[in-house]
């Protein structure tokens, strides 16, 4: 442990080693890289015992500890400065929180940062942002030049979906600073069946208390208890809400896609928000995460949704989208059959990683081009003002 000119432990270390004992144990157990079933062995008691709490350093200096699955209780010296973020979900969370911009995140280009145009006085330069996924995953070596004081990202993901083994978690977490998150995204893996999800708010709240900006927590719960509120009265009753098959499909012209089934994951959020059928719940399609699998224009001519709902599109704004994929769409000799095509029902579905600001913008406009709906939900300048401080 290094420490300062006076000899004593410097706020870096704090944040390095806090995590100590607990996440240690807690991690103790995980092995094996890509593809592997590994999980945390000890979250069903992380899970039963999650607090946060303030204690004082042996130097006398107020620390606060935050307890997420499956990592265990983190402990904080003080608040962190920077950080590094997995995906957009978490990212968005620290924009709402009013936090810089995370130094990192898997892949940039899926973290929507054109979002905020509709928010004032908020922006995200990505040119800031280090891309961390490459070929064959996560290299250690980019958390080690970042220096970053947390982070944010489920270390399980990258033992099962990466080529990590625990070593690797363990000198990141004791040789440049804590990690901490949970795979909130999708609810399809099967590495993550043996401890708890958290729901966007839940994990929100958690992201909050490290940095200790729960007020603005608390502000953002009442714009999205408000914004249900203005939601619910413009959804139809369910036999007037269309079944729409949610596919991944990108470029301009795609013809693959991968299928996926709607569940409780963050990303499938603004579609149960709005309540919309899933097409392909009950069709022998695979969802892609247990199968990794793709179908094609035949396979969901077979389906025939009444709405076609693809994701791999939200760089693109609503009249790109109609004027690349929809019209290849209907001048493709199979695609044109599709009701959904043929009834001008094909949309841009939404990002995978959606935080509470995403969220709100994405489900209303996915209420829009599905239920008419033409007014806005939610007050865009008192989104501001929480961002900014200023409630």
């Amino acid at each position: 442990m290094t420490r300062d000119t006076d000899g004593n432990a410097t706020r870096r270390d704090y944040l390095r080693y806090g995590a100590g004992v607990v996440t240690a144990g807690l991690l103790a157990g995980c092995s094996g890289g890509s593809g592997s079933d590994t999980t945390d062995t000890a979250t069903p008691e992380a899970a039963a015992t999650e607090t946060e709490s303030a204690t004082a350093t042996p130097e006398g200096i107020e620390s606060h500890s935050v307890e997420i699955v499956p990592v265990g209780e983190v402990t904080f010296e003080s608040v962190p400065e920077t950080w590094v973020a997995n995906n957009g979900s978490w990212a968005d969370m620290g924009i709402a929180l009013g936090l810089e911009a995370p130094k990192g995140v898997w892949l940039p280009s899926r973290y929507h940062t054109q979002y905020y145009d509709e928010i004032p006085g908020v922006s995200v330069d990505k040119d800031g942002i280090t891309k961390l996924w490459g070929d064959g995953g996560v290299g250690k070596e980019q958390f080690h030049a970042l220096d970053a004081d947390v982070h944010v990202f489920d270390p399980n993901f990258l033992l099962n979906r990466g080529t990590w083994e625990q070593t690797d978690v363990d000198e990141l977490r004791n040789q440049v600073g804590p990690i901490f998150g949970n795979s909130i995204f999708s609810r399809n893996y099967t590495w993550h069946d043996d401890y708890r999800y958290y729901t966007l708010y839940e994990a929100f709240e958690k992201l909050a208390q490290v940095f200790q900006r729960t007020d603005r927590y608390e502000a953002f719960e009442q714009i999205h208890e408000d914004f249900q509120a203005n939601l619910a009265p413009v959804v139809p009753g369910r036999s007037e809400r269309p079944s729409g098959a949610v596919v991944w499909g990108g470029g301009d012209q795609p013809e693959k896609f991968y299928p996926y089934v709607i569940d409780e994951g963050t990303s499938f959020k603004h579609l149960n928000d709005l309540k919309v059928k899933d097409a392909l719940a009950n069709t022998e399609v695979k969802d892609f995460h247990s199968s990794r699998g793709s179908i094609d224009f035949e396979t969901l001519l077979e389906v025939d949704p009444e709405v076609l709902l693809v994701r791999g599109q939200e760089a693109k704004t609503a009249t790109e989208f109609q004027e690349t994929v929809v019209a290849f769409m209907q001048n493709h000799n199979i695609a044109s059959e599709l009701t959904a095509v043929s009834n001008g029902d094909v949309y841009r579905a939404g990002p995978l990683y959606q935080g509470p600001i995403t969220n709100l913008l994405v489900t209303e406009r996915l209420a829009g081009t599905l239920y008419d709906v033409d007014e806005e939900l939610f007050d865009r300048q008192r989104v501001a003002d929480v961002v900014h401080g200023d409630f």
